[in-house]
């Protein structure tokens, strides 16, 4: 059943503790408030994940070989953080990856409203973007990225907006799934601890759809999330436009390993006549937990409606 949250205020610092020590001692990650919301306290529970210290997921820690996510003040209708480097001081000097310096992927953490949007970067070393929170809740914000002479990383940070939210169960695992009058279908299961091919393909009014357009800088982009702590993973597919051999459509495969048996959601990004589209997937890697729907079909659900901003909460790219 759905449950309604009051949700007010400041969120208390959340601790990533996992099964085994790592790095320097322990990280802090704490969980910042939209501007212009009133003080409170907010709390949220994960499941529990132990990977080995060398092999922990992307997104779980706010500071990770030196480099820690800040978010920073901004009026309501944006986001603003920066990435500070091991010397203290903001980055200002990024790498190109798939055509944007930073790559910024925002969720609620019941695993709805998903959004993928590229932040500005001012001279001080600040991001700021139109803010991607649609709506309250408890959100997670990963910054996908690869500073300068440094290797890449994703960070993670919790942020507040406060207001009465309506909790969403996750949906049933599927095979299909329809958004903006796409079909997409779902080839392949994840496997814990090992790399397994995952193959969607798209359709529209029952025809594949063969002509897929570039989305930077390739035919599709795949995020999954764990459920529980939210542990990270972006692959991009097998292949790249106009290498003679990747076709547009309708299959893109990637090949993707998941750090851990559980349930994950996976968001596939696409583009085609010029908007971009987000198929969402409930995956089960390794046995199904006890309270996890049987496998199969549902084309109906989750369905956004169409556009590049989906709704509240929804899907958006920019």
């Amino acid at each position: 059943m759905r449950t309604v949250t009051r949700l007010a205020g400041f969120a208390v610092g959340l601790a990533a503790i996992f099964g085994a020590t790592y790095g320097v001692g322990r990280l802090t990650d704490r969980a910042p408030v939209a501007e212009g919301r009133h003080d409170g306290d907010a709390v949220h529970a994960t499941e529990d994940h132990a990977e080995p210290a060398d092999r922990i997921p992307g997104g779980l820690l706010v500071s990770d070989r030196g480099y820690t996510i800040d978010p920073v003040d901004a009026p309501a209708d944006q986001f603003a953080f920066r990435i500070n480097g091991p010397d203290g001081q903001p980055v200002t000097r990024y790498d190109v990856a798939h055509d944007k310096r930073m790559h910024l992927i925002v969720v609620r953490r019941d695993l709805s409203g998903f959004r993928h949007v590229h932040p500005d970067l001012a001279p001080d070393g600040t991001w700021r973007v139109g803010t991607p929170l649609t709506g309250p809740g408890q959100w997670r914000a990963f910054a996908d990225f690869a500073p300068t002479r440094g290797e890449p990383l994703t960070l993670g940070v919790d942020v507040t907006v406060p207001g009465e939210l309506t909790e969403r169960p996750l949906p049933a695992p599927a095979t299909s799934t329809t958004v903006d009058g796409y079909t997409v279908t779902l080839t392949g299961s994840p496997q814990p601890g090992r790399t397994a091919p995952l193959t969607f393909t798209v359709s529209r009014d029952g025809r594949p759809v063969t002509d897929l357009e570039p989305y930077l800088g390739a035919y599709g982009h795949l995020v999954a999330l764990r459920r529980g702590d939210l542990a990270y993973l972006h692959v991009h597919p097998d292949g790249t436009p106009g290498d003679g051999r990747t076709r547009p459509g309708p299959a893109v495969s990637f090949l993707a390993e998941v750090p851990s048996a559980g349930s994950y959601r996976l968001y596939l990004d696409f583009q085609h006549g010029g908007t971009v589209h987000t198929a969402e997937f409930t995956v089960v890697a390794g046995s199904p937990p006890a309270d996890t729907p049987p496998t199969g079909n549902n084309p109906s659900g989750p369905a956004p409606s169409g556009g590049a901003d989906h709704g509240t909460p929804g899907h958006g790219h920019n």
